[in-house]
């Protein structure tokens, strides 16, 4: 079977990089000039464990779980493995270690530094060391004899020698390389190699080939060469059995030789055919790990073997899902218990163990199916792998092969295999192993962790140091999650045997002096995920619940999730959970949504919507864009984005892996923009997560919807149009929520979106696509549409020019159906927003306006309401104020009702058709108003009260149909009549004198014009008091504009026209009929009445100008 060469991956900076596998082969361990040593638990591993040992890291080997690395600091050390801790520092020398080696039992470590020379160290007892003299340059490379009698080494003069150990002598000596003055300058590093076992062959690399000296003799028994190395080895390698060696040239190519055939079974090239500078040979399969010059990290599989690796590494590079549940070989071997996949854990089902048939314990052969042809025999896997000599220790197994299963009683399942569900995870993180990680970054800031031997501390910084100074917070409680917003920090930590799952916030922006508070989580209740919205916190938890806080610290609402947390995040109102909804299959993830709203409406947008991954990916990040439009990034590098207009739907707006040069390059994500579009992302080469320090830039993409022939004119235009479309529809969102936007953004948005559907039917015309130049028109504003039919005209295509004049009239009919929907709607809130503000005046609240801080209401609507309801008691309190509320409200439904197109105030005195009040459905608002001063607190209670309207949009007023409309309703009479208020005013009049009276008729003259509904009330007076002849004067004027509303607007308008015709006459007549007096005055009272008269005509004629300019702006506004 030919060797398998996995695609190599980036694992330190360039330099000299070093590997090696631990002692079972689990983990590879690498270091390079970079200073770190990485654990790779496979090579596809994205995010390896990281040791930082210095500067410099030159060489590493492990053994008994101790990791012995060479340090730029002259230094060879200690860390515990695989923990990664500290245990000390071996040896020193003056100036740095090139190559560390154990013994073969472990006990000692050898190291050959740049200064000649050699010294062995015993790893327990760092004071007992032996120091080996004699070469003159910097040492190479050092092999101990796996007998532990002799120590190899190459150095820089040329040499090769054999030390004894016991003696510290030179025991034999070749002169074999080139020369040279330094590591840097030399042509081969020379990495010798015993051979394992016996020790009978020592090889040694030398320029082409590979030199094989025989043991005690010293004799070189025999050369390994191949015509496909045509530079010098650089390092060699024995595989555990002894069978085969391993070479590495500095061109790339790596060979493989049967050393007892001499034969070459394997040849390899590097992809870049960089210089390979380290080999290590998996310990029990047939496996080689390899490095080179540029800090790569490569697998070369199934060397000269039949087997498929079956051990965590192989399988887990392999990515092969199909083999997540195959038994080891090992179990076999060892004679451990064997459980097909879909077979219970005995455990589990004690009644299944019955079942099983145990044979002997010396039965060594065990065949699993008679029928398959791929049985194995297990003394042949035995006799392949070496461990014959294992077998006695099989036998004192109790049972041997007991619970290995046949085939009839447990049948394997071939379908899709389970994924293991993704652990939690908190966005903007770094993994919590690392000593120095990011526990948020966001685009409020950044909060660093550092856990090491010097400081156990937080450190936050704020982007804008206007928001808060930065800040260092010790870290007792070991805090492992944070969150950060511009007016809090939310940590959070694991709970110990002592204390429990804490939720700790900093409420910097509080104006007390107590800005902390913590919560503990119940027993057995773990925080799993945290965050920060405008003020509120949250937590998920073990016990599948949301636990909401108010940034004070107030508990709030709990609320269940349907299964574990993934990742959360907050954005002002605006909630997001992430979560398991249930078990993924063949490498996917079975993720949920719930979107959510915590303001004063609390709603729920997305219930448990399942969540878009791409194949074989996982989440990596969940967030909000900066404008609130909720996004999220799997691990394939996919960015979606909320598409609000669409359905909530989800739609891929980048690819990061794009923009990656290297394939195991990524992007961390940071922030999203929508205005401007800007994806804020981190760079890492070789990992997905970058380092603190030093401090990483911040890279920004572009965006890209993923539209066919986006190379094509067409095909990048209409990427651009919808991606407009998509990243300005967080203004519609917060225009119907009632949040302040930005005008000149939207406006500036719709010309961009209109532009590029006018180049596309500029585009289409070329092409002769005239049915698709009407579907284009469909998308554009009914101006931009008038525009394309000129186009259309001037191009000669007249069909397409009616088509699309058709399109014009349906949407200029859709916007007039759209415009008369809304107005009825605003009118009907708007007449809630004045009964709100009428309860709230009666009943001495002032607090009920303006209870949402940080919505746009519009001040100068609330303060002119006010005024109206002022005027409204003072109306039904003081009869002489009772005529000229009376004036104010008929003069201000003249205006509206000439003015009805016009964008202008609308009085919120007048009667919509609402049916909202369920106490008092069709009265008066007068009446209403009447009704609720007179009410208590109690009945007030009853009716429906509203909260103010909050939406910052110009009100507009209702269609003459729907204001007509409102008033065919049955009116509900006053009980309590009250007194005649005219009578009274008229004999207060008559006892005044003649100059007062003058004065006060000129006054009110000019201060109340004669209007139509006066003259209305004057010719059908007699009837409404035949009709009611126990109402009073006031009352006969409610009943009288209740009346007059009935009338359709034709006729209102008939009665308006006449009181602007015969105002002056009608002025006259009043003034006889008001003021009889004696004849000799009536010549001076008919002078005082001319220059009158001439006074009120004047007056009138510029009346009736700027209510023939309505009209005309009327009506040019409509046609």
């Amino acid at each position: 079977m030919p060797s398998k060469q996995k695609p190599m991956r980036y694992g330190h900076s360039e330099g000299h990089t070093d590997v090696c596998f631990d002692d079972t082969g689990s983990c590879i361990v690498t270091c390079g000039s970079d200073g770190d040593v990485r654990i790779w638990e496979n090579l596809d591993d994205d995010d390896p464990k990281s040791i930082n040992v210095g500067e410099k890291a030159f060489s590493c080997a492990l053994k008994n779980g101790k990791l012995v690395t060479a340090a730029s600091n002259n230094s060879v050390q200690v860390h515990t493995f695989p923990e990664g801790a500290p245990d000390g520092i071996l040896t020193r020398f003056t100036t740095h270690a090139n190559h560390v080696t154990f013994s073969p039992d472990g006990t000692r470590v050898a190291a050959g530094s740049s200064d000649f020379m050699i010294k062995v160290v015993e790893v327990t007892d760092s004071s007992k060391q032996k120091t080996f003299r004699g070469h003159d340059a910097p040492v190479l490379s050092l092999s101990f004899d796996p007998k532990d009698v002799y120590l190899a080494s190459a150095s820089c003069d040329g040499s090769v020698r054999v030390w004894s150990l016991a003696d510290q002598t030179c025991t034999t000596s070749w002169l074999l390389l080139q020369k040279c003055n330094d590591v840097i300058n030399a042509k081969s590093i020379c990495r010798l190699a015993w051979q394992p076992g016996t020790g009978k062959l020592l090889a040694v690399p030398v320029d082409k080939v590979v030199e094989l000296f025989r043991r005690e003799t010293w004799d070189s028994q025999f050369n390994l060469s191949d015509a496909s190395i045509t530079q010098p080895l650089n390092v060699v390698v024995w595989s555990p059995c002894g069978q085969f060696l391993a070479a590495g040239s500095v061109d790339g190519n790596i060979v493989v030789w049967n050393v007892e055939t001499q034969q070459c079974i394997e040849r390899m090239k590097h992809e870049k055919k960089y210089s390979i500078c380290g080999l290590a040979w998996h310990p029990k399969y047939k496996q080689i790990a390899y490095t080179d010059t540029e800090g790569n990290l490569g697998l070369l599989e199934n060397i000269g073997d039949v087997e498929k690796p079956d051990d965590k590494v192989s399988s887990a590079v392999a990515k092969d899902y199909n083999d997540l549940f195959d038994g080891d070989d090992d179990d076999y071997l060892n004679g451990d218990m064997v459980e097909p996949p879909s077979s219970p854990k005995t455990g589990d089902n004690e009644d299944d163990a019955d079942d099983l048939v145990q044979p002997p314990g010396h039965m060594r052969r065990a065949v699993i199916d008679d029928d398959d042809d791929n049985s194995l025999d297990i003394g042949l896997i035995k006799a392949s792998s070496g461990l014959l000599e294992k077998e006695d220790d099989g036998d004192d197994q109790p049972g041997g092969f007991s619970a290995l299963p046949s085939s009839t009683q447990q049948p394997l399942y071939d379908g899709p295999m389970p994924t293991p569900r993704q652990k939690p995870f908190q966005s903007g993180s770094t993994p919590v192993h690392l000593m120095h990680r990011f526990m948020m970054w966001n685009s409020v800031g950044i909060i660093r962790c550092y856990n090491d031997e010097q400081d156990n501390a937080i450190d936050i910084e704020f982007h804008d140091t206007s928001v808060h100074h930065a800040t260092h917070l010790p870290n007792s409680l070991s805090h492992t999650m944070a969150d950060l917003s511009t007016e809090a920090i939310l940590l959070a930590c694991e709970s110990t045997e002592e204390l429990a799952s804490k939720l700790h916030c900093i409420h910097f922006g509080s104006w007390d002096a107590n800005k902390e508070w913590t919560v503990d989580m119940p027993k057995d209740e773990e925080i799993e995920a945290i965050c920060l919205g405008q003020g509120w916190a949250a937590c998920a938890t073990t016990a599948l619940l949301v636990r909401v806080f108010t940034v004070g610290g107030v508990q709030k609402e709990i609320f269940s999730l349907p299964g574990p947390v993934v990742s959360m995040a907050g954005h002002g109102e605006q909630l997001m959970v992430v979560y398991h909804r249930g078990t993924g299959f063949d490498g996917d993830q079975c993720l949920g949504v719930q979107l959510m709203e915590l303001g004063m409406k609390k709603r729920q947008i997305l219930h448990g919507d399942p969540l878009s991954l791409t194949r074989r990916s996982y989440l990596v990040w969940v967030g909000f864009s900066a404008e609130g439009t909720p996004c999220y990034v799997d691990s394939e590098g996919i960015v979606r984005m909320l598409n609000r207009g669409l359905g909530n739907t989800w739609i891929p707006v980048c690819n990061t892996r794009e923009h990656c040069k290297g394939k195991y390059d990524h992007y961390w994500v940071v922030g999203i923009h929508e205005n401007p579009q800007q994806l804020r992302c981190i760079p890492c080469k070789g990992t997905r997560f970058p380092p603190t320090l030093p401090r990483p830039a911040v890279a920004i993409l572009p965006f890209q919807l993923p539209y066919c022939q986006v190379a094509t004119e067409k095909g990048q235009m209409e990427e651009q149009y919808w991606r407009s479309v998509l990243f300005h529809g967080y203004l519609d969102y917060l225009s119907k929520n009632g949040y302040e936007f930005d005008e000149n953004a939207k406006n500036q948005a719709v010309k961009e979106q209109q532009e590029l559907l006018m180049k596309l039917f500029a585009l289409s015309c070329k092409l002769e696509r005239e049915f698709r130049c009407v579907e284009l028109a469909n998308l554009m504003t009914p101006s931009v549409v008038n525009l394309a039919i000129k186009y259309s005209s001037r191009s000669r295509r007249l069909n397409l020019a009616q088509r699309l004049s058709n399109v014009a009239v349906e949407k200029a009919s859709e916007l007039a159906a759209a415009a008369a929907a809304a107005q009825e709607d605003e009118e009907e809130e708007k007449e809630e927003d004045f009964r709100h503000h009428s309860k709230a005046r009666y009943s001495s609240s002032a607090t009920n306006r303006g209870q949402l801080p940080g919505r746009n209401v519009h001040q100068d609507q609330e303060e002119e309401d006010d005024e109206e309801t002022e005027a409204c008691e003072e109306a039904e309190e003081t009869p002489e104020v009772a005529h000229i509320f009376t004036f104010f409200f008929i003069l201000s439904s003249e205006i509206a009702l000439v003015a009805s197109s016009s964008r202008g105030r609308v009085n919120p005195f007048k009667v919509s058709s609402s049916k909202k009040d369920p106490v008092v459905p069709s009265a008066n608002i007068l009446d209403n108003m009447t009704k609720y001063s007179k009410k208590t607190s109690g009945s007030r209670a009853v009716n429906k009260q509203n909260p103010p309207v909050i939406k910052p949009l110009t009100p507009k007023p209702k269609t003459k149909q729907a204001l007509a409309a409102s008033f065919f309703q049955p009116r509900t009479p006053a009980i309590n009549p009250a007194e005649k208020i005219v009578e009274e005013k008229e004999e207060k009049a008559e006892n005044e004198s003649q100059e007062t009276k003058v004065t006060a008729q000129e006054n009110t003259e000019n201060r109340r014009p004669k209007t139509g509904f006066q003259m209305w009330l004057e010719e059908n007076r007699a009837n409404i008091l035949t009709d009611n002849p126990d109402l009073n004067e006031a009352e006969v004027i409610k009943e009288g504009m209740s009346r007059f509303r009935m009338l359709t607007s034709e006729e209102r308008m008939v009665w308006t026209e006449k009181a602007r015709g015969g105002r002056v006459g009608d002025s006259a007549e009043d003034k006889k009929r008001k003021r009889p007096t004696a004849e000799e005055d009536e010549g001076k009272k008919s002078q005082e009445q001319k220059s009158e008269d001439t006074n009120v005509s004047k007056k009138s004629k510029p009346l009736d100008a700027s209510t023939n300019n309505r009209l005309s702006a009327f009506a040019f506004k409509q046609s």
